[in-house]
C-alpha cells in the first residue's frame, strides 16, 4: 500500500495548477435521493460544525483512502434500486449491494470514523463518459481534488476521471449544493445521478 501512496503522490506533483481544485459557479439544487435520504435519515446529512477543510496529504492518509476506496469496491455488489428497492432513486448506507450513491456513501461514513472530516468528503454528481448520470466522492485536499468511485479502485485527481462534473455538496454544509458547471445546457439538465450505474 505504501507505493501506491507514493505513486499517487508523484501524480500529483506533476499536475498543473489549474487541473487541481474543481470551480465552483454558484448554487445548485440537490439530488433528489440525496433530499429523501436527507429526509430519512437526517444524521447522514447533518452539519458537523467547523470550517471548510482541504485535508493535508500524507503517505499514511492516502493509504487509507486507498484501502477504503477498494475495500467498499469489493465488499458491495452492484445492483440498481429498481432491483434493490423498486424505485428509481434510493440513497442509504448499503450492507451487500447498492448503486452508485451508496457505494460513496459508505466510504464517507468509513473515512469519517477514520477521522477524516466531513466537509473534505464531498457527493459529487457526474456525467461519465457516455453522458450517463454517475455519482462519486471528491475528496478535498491541499495537494488538489480527488475521486474516490465504485469502477475503479485507482483514486484519481477529479481532471483524469474522463467525467463531466455537474454539482456537488458545499463543504461549508452538507446539505447545499454547489454548481461545477457554467454551461447552461447542462446545468439545467435533470440529472439525479441515475440513468444505469455500475
Amino acid at each position: 500500500m505504501i507505493s501506491t501512496a507514493h505513486a499517487v503522490q508523484a501524480e500529483q506533483d506533476r499536475a498543473e495548477p489549474t487541473e487541481q481544485f474543481e470551480t465552483i459557479y454558484g448554487k445548485a439544487l440537490p439530488p433528489i435521493g440525496f433530499v429523501e435520504m436527507c429526509a430519512r435519515e437526517p444524521k447522514l446529512c447533518r452539519p458537523q460544525g467547523g470550517r471548510p477543510t482541504r485535508l493535508a496529504l500524507s503517505p499514511d492518509r492516502w493509504n487509507l483512502v486507498y484501502q477504503v476506496n477498494s475495500f467498499v469496491n469489493g465488499k458491495i455488489a452492484p445492483m440498481s434500486d429498481e432491483e434493490l428497492y423498486g424505485k428509481p432513486e434510493y440513497w442509504t448506507l448499503p450492507t451487500d449491494a447498492g448503486d452508485c450513491e451508496d457505494y460513496l456513501l459508505l466510504k464517507k461514513h468509513y473515512l469519517e470514523g477514520l477521522g477524516f472530516p466531513s466537509s473534505a468528503l464531498l457527493i459529487t454528481v457526474v456525467l461519465d463518459e457516455k453522458a450517463q448520470g454517475h455519482a462519486v466522492l471528491t475528496i478535498t485536499t491541499d495537494k488538489g481534488d480527488f475521486v474516490l468511485d465504485n469502477r475503479r479502485n485507482d483514486v484519481l485527481r477529479w481532471s483524469d476521471t474522463g467525467y463531466s462534473y455537474l454539482k456537488r455538496q458545499s463543504a461549508e454544509d452538507p446539505r447545499q449544493w454547489v454548481s461545477l458547471t457554467n454551461k447552461d445546457s447542462v446545468a439545467g439538465a435533470v440529472v439525479s445521478a441515475g440513468g444505469k450505474k455500475k
